[in-house]
C-alpha cells in the first residue's frame, strides 16, 4: 500500500506543474489589465506605467512565471493585487469555508442518493423505482443556480425557515452553521444526488444478476443479508469512484452557489479575482484548488484499492 500511495503522489506532481502553466498562460492572454483597474479609468499613461512597475507587470512572462515556481518553492504565493495581502493569508481564510461547504453537499449526496438507487434497484420495475428515476432526472436536468433561487424565495423568503444568504462560523454557533449550510447544500448536491442514485441503481442491479447472489438466495440467507453484506460491497467499488468524481463537481459548482448565497469562500474569491484580473490570487487559487483535488484522488484511489485488492495488486 505504502508503494501505491507514493506511484499516485509522483503522478500528481506533473498535474499539478501543468496547471499552473496552463492557468498562468490562460490569464495572460485574458484582455484587461489589472494596473489601469487600480490606477483608475482617469489615470493617465504615467501613471498606469507606474503601477505595472510597482506590480511587476512589466516584466516578461516567462520571468514573472519563474519567481512565481520560486515563491511556491519558499511556501510564498505572492501577494493579491486586489487584497493587498498575502495569497496564502486569504486562501487560508477562504478554504475552510469552501470544504465545509462541498462537504456538507457531498454527505447529502451520498445519504440521499446511495439509499435511492439501491431502494430502487431492489424495487426494480415498481412505483418506487420509477420515483427515485423521475428524481434523479429532475436532479440532472435543474440548473444549480435556478434552484438556488428558489429555495432562496420559498425557504427564505417566503416561509422564513432558513437564511437565504451567508455564512455563519461553526466556533461561533454550532446550530446556526448547519442552517447556513441547508441550503446552499441542497442546490449543490441535487445533480450529484440524481447521478449517484442512477449509478448505485444500475450497478446494484447488475450485481443482483451475478451467480453468488443466486446462490445465497437458494441457500436462503436473510436478505437483508443478501443486500448489505454480498452485494453493496461490490456496489461500492464503481460508487466510490463516482464519488471521487463528485468532489471535483462539487468544488467547481461551488463558485455558483457560494456567489448566489454570498458565502466568503474560495469560489467567491475566485470569481472575484478573475473580474479583477488579479493574476496571483488566480494562480494560488486554482494551484490550491488543483491540490484539494488531487488529495481526494488520492484518497479515492486507497479507497478503491482497500475495497477491492486486484486494483492494489495490478500495480505492481
Amino acid at each position: 500500500m505504502p508503494e501505491f500511495i507514493l506511484r499516485r503522489l509522483l503522478i500528481a506532481l506533473p498535474v499539478l506543474l501543468l496547471v499552473s502553466l496552463i492557468s498562468a498562460s490562460i490569464m495572460e492572454l485574458v484582455p484587461g489589465d489589472p494596473a489601469v483597474l487600480i490606477a483608475g479609468q482617469s489615470a493617465s499613461d504615467a501613471e498606469i506605467a507606474m503601477v505595472r512597475e510597482q506590480l511587476g507587470l512589466n516584466r516578461p512572462f516567462i520571468e514573472r512565471l519563474g519567481s512565481w515556481y520560486a515563491g511556491i518553492a519558499r511556501g510564498d504565493l505572492g501577494d493579491s493585487i486586489l487584497l493587498n495581502r498575502p495569497v496564502t493569508q486569504a486562501i487560508v481564510e477562504r478554504v475552510p469555508v469552501t470544504l465545509a461547504l462541498a462537504g456538507f453537499a457531498l454527505f447529502l449526496t451520498v445519504a440521499i442518493g446511495l439509499p435511492c438507487g439501491i431502494i430502487a434497484a431492489v424495487r426494480a420495475n415498481t412505483w418506487v423505482d420509477q420515483a427515485v428515476l423521475t428524481f434523479a432526472l429532475i436532479g440532472v436536468s435543474v440548473p444549480n443556480f435556478w434552484l438556488s433561487l428558489m429555495l432562496i424565495v420559498l425557504f427564505g423568503v417566503m416561509l422564513d425557515w432558513l437564511p437565504a444568504g451567508g455564512y455563519v462560523m461553526f466556533a461561533d454557533d454550532p446550530v446556526g452553521w448547519v442552517r447556513s449550510l441547508i441550503l446552499p447544500g441542497l442546490s449543490l448536491a441535487l445533480l450529484q444526488v440524481g447521478l449517484l442514485a442512477r449509478i448505485s441503481r444500475a450497478t446494484m442491479l447488475e450485481v443482483l444478476q451475478q451467480d453468488y447472489v443466486r446462490t445465497a438466495r437458494a441457500k436462503g440467507m436473510p436478505m437483508w443479508s443478501i443486500y448489505g453484506k454480498h452485494a453493496l460491497k461490490n456496489v461500492m467499488v464503481p460508487v466510490i469512484t463516482v464519488i471521487g468524481i463528485s468532489c471535483g463537481l462539487l468544488l467547481s459548482g461551488s463558485v455558483v452557489i457560494e456567489t448566489v448565497y454570498s458565502i466568503p469562500g474560495m469560489g467567491r474569491l475566485l470569481a472575484s479575482a478573475v473580474f479583477g484580473r488579479d493574476y496571483p490570487m488566480i494562480q494560488g487559487g486554482l494551484l490550491v484548488t488543483a491540490a484539494v483535488l488531487v488529495l481526494l484522488n488520492l484518497l479515492v484511489d486507497v479507497l478503491y484499492a482497500l475495497i477491492d485488492p486486484r486494483v492494489r495488486y495490478g500495480q505492481r
